[in-house]
């Protein structure tokens, strides 16, 4: 019985290794990868076709909804930390800090509810642009 299942578990070991690449070789050699005859079937990411395209989002919107996102995972003294620190690394985000800071001040009323808790959080940063979004919030 022994040699047996050692006889069956050799002929295993050397045929299943065959049979799983041959079935994977024929189940690639099937897919149309290069067939011109079905492109209209076969929907590429970088096809013209796409429903809806990816429409390229400017660096203060990103930094806006980065900083939103903080603001509910930590609190406003920190997105506004983080504020202050990128208008200071790339002064181009400057012109945007007042609107930035507007949102985030209308975003920590809607997180604390009040907004004399809100103003607790709110710094000189982009001329006190937080405490209006602040006060535009109640």
């Amino acid at each position: 019985m022994n040699s047996a299942a050692r006889r069956i578990g050799r002929t295993l070991a050397l045929v299943l290794p065959v049979v799983l690449v041959l079935s994977g070789t024929l189940a690639v050699t099937r897919v149309p990868w290069s067939s011109t005859a079905t492109r209209s079937q076969v929907l590429t990411a970088s096809s013209g076709k796409a429903s809806t395209k990816a429409t390229p989002r400017s660096p203060q919107d990103v930094l806006r909804d980065h900083l939103l996102v903080e603001l509910q995972e930590k609190d406003p003294g920190v997105a506004l930390t983080h504020l202050q620190e990128a208008t200071t690394e790339r002064p181009s985000l400057a012109r945007h800090c007042a609107s930035i800071a507007r949102a985030l001040g209308r975003a920590a009323v809607a997180k604390y509810g009040a907004a004399h808790r809100a103003q607790a959080f709110s710094r000189p940063v982009c001329d006190t642009s937080f405490a209006t979004g602040v006060a535009a919030a109640q």
